[in-house]
């Protein structure tokens, strides 16, 4: 058994089928499935269970993957180490992080770490996803009620939604100051496709719930804080959305007396437990934990698919 049979069994757990492991490798699914049998051959037993569309790894293989990964970290790390003697900091982040959130409050922070370090490439999604790393993203920023136990999750802040409207809607057409008559104001918030919009509206320790049938959904919420903007109906928004308005009197809070929650409580960094971190790579991750830290997070991040 050598390096290249690990690295083959590691891509072949990894992507859950021959097929992908073939693409990511440049090789036949016929050559990938030889030189695991060979493998096979050479320790004597079954390392991955196959069916016609996934393989699964038997305990032997288990091990031996993470074995294998392990040896591949450790590569790679020295391989970083070597190219960055005498050098600046270098590499590639992937990141994936909620439209709004990302647009709105990330943007410049990912622009202030790239003038820190001009070397290192950032490639940045910016995206409302259920699924959180995926080969190409290192870093992911989602708003969930529970995060995965797969994942490392590091705590970025509380999400606070807002029930609010331009000064022009309310003087017109009054501001709901009850859950009843906010669910049937035209409504301005996220959604997401095929699930009933439910809110919860919690004072102390009481909680109530309401259906809610907005006017105006999006999963974009600078278009959202373009229609609230426009009088065109109630917003329920994180309040990051639109507190450069409420401060400037533009735009007005109601029911205030409410802790409001759509997609979830609490926004997370998440990041692979058993993936190779490079320099860059935690470089940015504690860079980011920094900046939510110094109440740059403000709210979360609201952006319906990140659940």
């Amino acid at each position: 058994m050598d390096l290249n049979s690990l690295t083959l069994l590691v891509e072949i757990i990894d992507s859950g089928n021959l097929s992908q492991a073939a693409r990511k490798l440049k090789m036949t699914r016929a050559n990938v499935s030889y030189h695991l049998t060979q493998l096979e051959k050479s320790v004597g037993v079954q390392l991955v269970r196959r069916t016609t569309r996934r393989v699964e790894p038997t305990e032997v293989g288990m091990r031996m993957y993470e074995h294998g990964r392990a040896i591949q970290n450790e590569m790679m790390s020295a391989r970083e180490t070597i190219t960055s003697l005498g050098q600046g900091m270098a590499g590639r982040v992937g990141l994936s992080v909620p439209s709004g959130y990302g647009q709105i409050v990330m943007s410049d922070w990912l622009i202030e770490f790239k003038r820190l370090y001009p070397g290192i490439v950032l490639d940045v999604l910016f995206e409302n996803r259920a699924d959180h790393l995926r080969d190409e993203v290192d870093i992911a920023i989602r708003v969930i009620q529970e995060p995965p136990l797969s994942v490392i999750a590091r705590s970025l802040g509380n999400v606070h939604y807002v029930a609010c409207a331009s000064r022009e809607y309310a003087q017109q057409h009054g501001l709901p100051t009850t859950l009843y008559e906010l669910r049937n104001s035209p409504l301005i918030t996220a959604g997401v496709m095929g699930r009933q919009l439910r809110l919860s509206a919690y004072q102390g320790t009481d909680r109530q719930e309401v259906l809610l049938a907005p006017t105006m959904i999006s999963e974009h919420f600078p278009f959202l804080r373009q229609g609230i903007l426009a009088g065109l109906g109630v917003g329920l928004v994180p309040d990051y959305v639109v507190q450069d308005k409420v401060a400037s009197g533009e735009v007005v809070l109601t029911l205030q007396e409410y802790r409001l929650s759509i997609f979830g409580t609490h926004m997370y960094l998440l990041y692979l437990p058993d993936r190779h971190q490079t320099r860059a790579v935690r470089t940015c991750i504690d860079f980011l934990l920094a900046k939510a830290g110094q109440g740059g997070s403000g709210s979360g991040s609201g952006d319906a698919a990140a659940t």
